[in-house]
């Protein structure tokens, strides 16, 4: 699947790069097991206080508020190193069903660095890298580096969300499944054959997901897993949430927000996805930020825009005719060469690739934009795909009550070829290829963030942003409502801000670590 109609989907090859890109950082000097947690309760905040619920919620049982975490050394997960000797690994316990919390509970996987200066500490600050379906425990220690002023004052903890990885995660597919769909279905189909196989593929998805983790999949959806954010707090022993949320983790954190606005403490949010807009709303509004970085990416190369926009889909028209060779042996087909073409977008500091790739395939072979797309893919060069396909999808059907189907997707085509040649007809298909025929029912439209009483959120947003546009985070400052939602603006490309340019840096940096709450409409260049 190239891209899926939520604007925090694509973040996929966000967290790739992230992965990629940022350093290890920390000690490898051993120190004991911390069985603790309750050190402290924040400076910032004072004592700690139950979770609230939403409207009738039932409370959460005190044998999970009160629970005490075990922190231990972290162990490695398969296909990746351990975390140093300063990183400790433990799991809270959340309900299954918070409709039900005395009910059956699953484990959330925790993930923590503590604060360097002891005596200044302000208590914890959880982060969501986006996705969904990115794991917290295993970005965190590879991104750390990028966040050493935060750590200074907090404990930098990550999670993985209900359903992903380390929590419950779901799985849907075997490696030689995914190897499979990526070859053989095409994403924008052309004839009758073409398009039974697409949606085929879809239900055939969803229906591995429901055998191989139908106990979680009607409870992966945003609201848990915010409810989830509210009991770490308390277990943390934090009076408020202090969050740092990118791409979907924006979502996540609007959602936050609105259930639990006495509890939000300082908070930024990255890269952000749009509130007000569904399903085919996301579709559009990633159609036209693709687009729009596609086109600044040509403008820097000194390429006339449109003429380099017929070029690049006049090779897909290509490639899909006639699959380029690779040196791996397998061909790139149309749908994965897309993936290639988005991935390095994400960056700008990644362009050089794009051209390099772009380069390549228009000479008649597509070996770098195939690495590109596994890489986005997920899959390592032994042919192993990890997980958060699967998670993303899970948690977005779970989400979304809308079921696009291929009629109103086939119908969606001309507007979205307008919008973006390139990018336009797979993100029209993909709006009935992801959840048409899910297992389970969706629970909204779209999320609701609108948090009257919550202290000032930090809404951070750059306007060459591709997966999520500019206008979303103007649309979540408003949602979040007057004296909350608190807008910065960055003039630059790529997507999130935070740690690529120095002033939303400083900027947030100094809201984290002072308190100082900008000017709302601030803008960084």
């Amino acid at each position: 699947m190239v891209a899926h109609a939520r604007a925090g989907a694509l973040a996929g090859a966000a967290l790739l790069l992230t992965g990629l890109l940022a350093g290890c950082g920390g000690s490898t000097d051993d120190k004991p097991d911390d069985r603790t947690d309750r050190d402290a309760a924040s400076s910032a905040g004072g004592p700690s206080t139950a979770p609230s619920g939403q409207p009738g919620t039932p409370p959460v049982p005190a044998a999970l508020t009160s629970q005490r975490l075990d922190w231990k050394r972290c162990e490695a997960r398969a296909g990746e190193s351990a975390p140093g000797s300063e990183w400790r690994c433990s799991t809270v316990r959340v309900p299954l069903d918070y409709a039900k919390p005395d009910g059956g509970t699953i484990g959330i996987a925790l993930i923590r660095k503590k604060a360097q200066n002891t005596s200044r500490r302000l208590g914890s600050m959880l982060f969501n890298f986006g996705g969904p379906g990115g794991s917290g425990v295993s970005i965190l220690p590879r991104a750390a580096g990028s966040y050493g002023n935060l750590n200074s004052r907090y404990d930098l903890v990550g999670f993985d969300p209900r359903g992903v990885a380390g929590s419950e995660g779901v799985s849907c597919r075997t490696d030689q499944e995914q190897e499979a769909a990526y070859r053989k279905i095409d994403m924008t189909p052309d004839t009758a054959a073409e398009e039974a196989a697409f949606l085929k593929d879809g239900a055939d998805f969803g229906a591995g997901c429901e055998r191989r983790s139908g106990k979680v999949l009607p409870y992966v959806g945003t609201t848990n897993a915010a409810r989830d954010m509210d009991l770490i707090r308390e277990v943390l022993g934090d009076k408020k949430l202090t969050y740092f949320g990118f791409s979907y983790g924006t979502e996540l954190g609007g959602t936050y927000a609105h259930l639990f606005p006495a509890h939000v403490g300082r908070t930024v949010l990255d890269a952000v996805v749009d509130p007000t807009a569904d399903t085919i709303g996301h579709a559009r509004n990633q159609a036209t930020g693709f687009q729009r970085a596609l086109e600044n990416y040509l403008k820097d190369r000194g390429q006339d825009p449109k003429a380099g926009t017929r070029r690049i889909a006049k090779l897909l028209e290509r490639i899909d005719k006639k699959p380029l060779p690779t040196r791996s042996g397998r061909e790139l087909n149309e749908s994965l060469a897309v993936t290639g073409i988005v991935t390095p977008l994400y960056s700008k500091s990644s362009w050089p690739f794009l051209t390099q790739a772009l380069d390549e395939a228009e000479n008649g072979t597509g070996t770098m934009l195939l690495q590109l797309a596994d890489s986005y893919n997920g899959r390592d060069q032994k042919g192993h795909y990890d997980t958060q396909n699967h998670s993303q999808r899970a948690i977005s059907c779970a989400d979304s009550k809308l079921r696009p189907t291929a009629d109103e997707a086939r119908a969606l085509l001309p507007e979205f070829r307008k919008l973006s040649p390139v990018f336009g007809p797979f993100l029209a298909w993909d709006t009935a290829g992801w959840c048409s025929q899910w297992p389970v029912p969706g629970e909204h439209d779209n999320p609701e963030a609108s948090a009257p009483g919550a202290g000032p959120v930090l809404v951070v947003g750059t306007t060459g942003d591709p997966a999520t546009p500019y206008e979303g985070a103007r649309k979540m400052a408003d949602e979040l409502g007057k004296g909350v939602g608190i807008l910065l603006t960055n003039k630059g490309e790529g997507h999130g801000a935070y740690g690529g340019n120095t002033c939303v840096t400083s900027t947030v940096d100094a809201y984290f670590l002072d308190g100082m709450v900008p000017k709302d409409g601030r803008t960084c260049s």
